[in-house]
């Protein structure tokens, strides 16, 4: 039986799909997990475990439990890779600039000055044996933001391919993840969609097919702060803490993992785009396409069989 669940949570909405024989009992305890993730893992819910360190920054290091250590070390780590615009430590950019939220402001250069040194993620120390997080410095944060989604999207398909499901999918804000055959297509496949940058949502430029993977999307379309005619997406420059000046308008990423979907989307955005399309190319297990302000589309090179354009 297949059946389908909505629902907002997280800032975003959540669309969820299972085939199975207790279809109901199985959406009934995804919910329960995006409910659990959400209390571990958000940067805008005070009582989240996550805030708890923030919280703690510069005073304690604070004990976590294993999964949201895993989740910043994993993060820590491509924060420091190179080339890398993921940075786990933007957090006290994210919150004085505020975009997607309704009190976003345009901050002033003094403030975002005083922002940047308490966004470097060396700062962030782990001791791996106690499973502890210390922030070197008083009013650092973290915010895991789309690595965590990635994490919770990977999680709730684990859930359902132990409890027998013939299949599933999660879109979790952008965030999307199918797993086994498509139900309502004879050979199986999943279509899913690609924004057109340029025009309102759901109008898409093409169609990526796909079975037991994730596509992710980082564009500068979908959160947006206007001030005085002049438009501030939500995508920091680690180097300026202002929005990252760039060609690209979106950047999407497939992979069998959602977690790596987010981490490489993350990271690529904002790179010169002969760069980020060969590293699209040589790291093994992800392929993407990059979609210019002047309307370009760029694929790597093992997309080009699953890619299907509508482009204008």
């Amino acid at each position: 039986m297949y059946l389908t669940h909505q629902l907002k949570l997280m800032g975003t909405q959540i669309d969820i799909a299972v085939d199975a024989t207790e279809p109901q009992k199985h959406l009934a305890h995804v919910v329960e997990l995006l409910h659990h993730y959400k209390q571990r893992f958000s940067a805008n819910d005070w009582d989240s475990e996550l805030m708890v360190i923030n919280d703690k920054a510069g005073i304690k290091e604070v004990v976590v439990n294993s999964e949201l250590y895993d989740l910043i070390a994993l993060g820590k780590y491509h924060s420091l890779a190179q080339p890398s615009n993921l940075n786990i430590a933007i957090g006290p950019l994210v919150q004085t600039w505020r975009i997607g939220f309704s009190d976003a402001r345009l901050p002033t250069q003094a403030a975002i000055a005083a922002k940047m040194p308490l966004t470097n993620p060396r700062d962030i120390l782990l001791n791996p044996s106690k499973h502890s997080v210390y922030l070197r410095h008083k009013g650092m944060k973290i915010d895991l933001g789309a690595l965590a989604k990635g994490y919770i999207a990977d999680q709730v398909i684990a859930y359902l391919a132990r409890q027998a499901a013939t299949a599933a999918f999660i879109n979790l804000g952008g965030n999307v993840l199918v797993y086994g055959d498509n139900p309502k297509r004879a050979d199986g496949f999943w279509f899913i969609g690609i924004q057109d940058p340029d025009k309102p949502r759901g109008q898409i430029v093409g169609r990526i097919k796909l079975k037991n993977q994730s596509v992710v999307t980082s564009g500068i379309y979908e959160r947006r702060l206007v001030v005085k005619g002049r438009s501030y997406h939500h995508l920091f420059d680690r180097a300026t803490g202002y929005p990252i000046q760039t060609p690209m308008a979106s950047l999407t990423v497939v992979a069998a993992a959602s977690i790596d979907c987010e981490i490489w989307t993350t990271r690529l955005f904002g790179l010169p785009i002969n760069q980020a399309l060969e590293l699209l190319n040589q790291t093994p297990g992800i392929e993407g396409l990059i979609i210019t302000k002047d309307r370009k589309l760029l694929l790597s090179d093992g997309l080009g069989s699953c890619f299907y354009a509508v482009y204008q």
